[in-house]
């Protein structure tokens, strides 16, 4: 690979990851008050402490950020804009449900709104599966973490009808 390709494909790399942790940092700005909030919550036995979300996020964000790399140094979005743009909706659908839960504590939209972000995942797995195969294999964590973040949303919800609404 000559010079020039190099540096294009890192700077494209540094672009998607960019875009991916904006995201991120949009969630997390919401949640500034997390830990203080989640100690506060009743919570199943399963949940695990407040000190690991932000290692498995991180993890997550970066496994994300080179997915859409990858589908995008195949596609581009001349070729996959519904895919691409499918991973930028579920980017915006991944910082709301902060927002919701942290942010709001509105227990019930925040549990409508991981449902939505799961069937979005859920998707975009498949579409970046479709488009190249490790890209969507690199986003089966992610795809994991919200199935049971939307399991946790929901029992951690129920238990709490005061701080996130009934």
């Amino acid at each position: 690979m000559n010079t020039n390709r190099l540096g294009a494909s890192v700077r494209s790399l540094a672009a998607w990851l960019l875009v991916t942790f904006v995201a991120a940092a949009l969630g997390a700005w919401a949640s500034r008050d997390a830990p203080e909030f989640y100690r506060e919550l009743v919570k199943p036995d399963w949940a695990p402490p407040a000190g690991v979300f932000g290692p498995v996020w991180t993890v997550l964000y970066l496994l994300m950020g080179i997915a859409a790399w990858l589908v995008w140094k195949v596609r581009g979005f001349a070729t996959a804009p519904r895919t691409l743009t499918l991973y930028l909706v579920q980017l915006a659908a991944n910082a709301l449900w902060s927002w919701l839960f942290f942010g709001w504590h509105l227990g019930a939209a925040a549990f409508v709104e991981v449902l939505i972000l799961w069937l979005l995942v859920g998707a975009t797995v498949v579409t970046f599966w479709r488009a190249r195969r490790i890209g969507g294999v690199l986003l089966l964590p992610y795809f994991a973490w919200v199935t049971f973040a939307g399991a946790l949303t929901f029992a951690v919800w129920q238990r709490n009808p005061g701080l996130l609404g009934g």
